[in-house]
């Protein structure tokens, strides 16, 4: 019998950049999981910085589109994780259906001032924080559990 695909939905805000990238990394790990992201207050447009800088990490998120975590409200999920990073800044609650809810904060590359390589930078440590605090997840709680 083949399992269905484990099912992730991950929360922040604005769903423009964090939430987006964490997305696109899970899903370049593993494309036979069913990875979604969604905000509370999603953002008109993904950052175009942060589909810059993940272009450069070999992933296209060009085609993503914030959405709001209304539009998940009535899907089970196997994990719900929340990306929201600065005190300042709430943390989604998702009331839907969860078996497992995770919280791996990052800062909001959005709020990042300065010039324009300044920003950038700030951009690609929040990437690459992402990337491998996400690889981590993947390792120690999906493929982990794909052998038992």
């Amino acid at each position: 019998m083949i399992e269905p695909p484990l099912r992730i939905l991950i929360l922040c805000t604005g769903n423009s950049c964090r939430s987006q990238m964490a997305e696109g990394f899970l899903r370049s790990f593993d494309n036979r999981l069913a990875v979604f992201s969604a905000g509370t207050a999603p953002a008109v447009r993904v950052h175009p910085k942060a589909v810059q800088v993940m272009q450069e990490a070999g992933i296209d998120l060009s085609k993503h589109y914030p959405k709001t975590v209304n539009s998940f409200i009535d899907q089970a999920f196997d994990y719900v994780i929340t990306v929201c990073g600065h005190a300042q800044e709430t943390c989604p609650v998702f009331t839907g259906q969860v078996k497992q809810r995770l919280h791996i904060g990052f800062d909001d590359p959005a709020t990042a001032t300065g010039t324009e390589e300044e920003i950038l930078a700030v951009f690609r440590r929040v990437r690459d924080e992402i990337q491998d605090q996400f690889f981590h997840f993947y390792t120690n709680h999906i493929t982990s559990k794909k052998g038992s």
